[in-house]
Parts: structure tokens; sequence; C-alpha cells
């Protein structure tokens, strides 16, 4: 099993929840870096781009992923993760990459706030726009592609492991 794993996916994709579950299962830290981004900057991800915009979100989350330990960890991404090249090659260099897929209408049924949410979009650009340029992103990256829209954060992080147990 490896060292490193890293989770990509849209808000709401449940990375967070299923990854601690999965740190825990595989004996790894557990790393947010949506957090990171957070207490590295000391701002919302909604504040940053309120007052920088959406590529300024974006450039400081690939310097988050390009900077920190990754190391013995699962890393829990941001979902616009997948917009820097440099970035994911690190993280598919330290480890499988696991594409949490979940329908438009999950993140929809999951996230009750888009517009606070501190997704990183252009303005104007809806759930359905951003989901639609990112989902071929998320299946480029990835080394695995699991099925995230079960309610159950426990059969997702099961289907990870099988996932990764098989290679």
């Amino acid at each position: 099993m490896a060292n490193t794993i890293s989770l990509i996916g849209m808000p709401g994709a449940g990375k967070s929840t299923v990854g601690v579950l999965l740190a825990k299962a595989l004996g790894l830290n557990f790393v947010d870096s949506d957090l990171l981004l957070q207490v590295q900057y000391q701002a919302s991800l909604q504040e940053i781009l309120d007052c920088e915009g959406h590529l300024a979100l974006r450039a400081k989350e690939a310097e988050v992923l390009l900077n920190m330990p990754v190391e013995n960890s699962l890393i829990s991404t941001g979902g616009s993760a997948v917009y820097s090249e440099s970035a994911m090659a690190r993280l598919r260099q330290a480890g499988p990459v696991v594409f949490v897929d979940i329908s438009l209408a999950t993140v929809r049924q999951r996230i009750d706030d888009a517009d606070s949410r501190g997704i990183a979009r252009a303005p104007g650009q809806d759930l359905a726009a951003v989901y639609a340029e990112r989902r071929p992103l998320y299946h480029r990256f990835a080394t695995h592609v699991i099925d995230g829209n079960t309610a159950a954060a426990t059969i997702t992080v099961s289907a990870i492991l099988d996932a990764l147990h098989e290679n």
C-alpha cells in the first residue's frame, strides 16, 4: 500500500469526511489542503475569493500543494487542485490519486449555498459549468475513480481500499 494517497473531486464529494476515515484505516496523517491554505493565508476560502478572485485562490491552492509535506499522508485536496499541472504531478509522483466522483445532482444536494462555500469559479459561473469544466481534469489526473454518490462514507472508504488493494 502506498504511503501517500490523494483525494480529488468536486466540493461536496466527501473528500474530507472520507479522508479522515481512510487515514485512520491506513495509519496515515490526514491533511486537508483547504485548511492548510486558510491557516497559511489567515482567511477563509470565500474571503480570498471575494478579495482576490478565483485565479488567486487557485494559485494559492497550488502553492500549498507544492510546498506541503506529503509523505505518509492522506491528502484531501481542494476541488480546484486539478487546475495546477505541477501540483497534480507532485501528488501523482507521491502515490495514488483517487477521484471521488459524484453526480451534479449529488453536488447540488450536498452544497447548501455555493455562493458562500469558497468554490474557485469565474464570476457568474454556475455549479453545472464548474462541474462540466472540472470533471475531465479529475479523470485525467486520477489513478483510480470511485463512485462517491453513496450517503455512507464508510462505503466509499471500502471502495477506495478495494481499488488500492487491486493494484
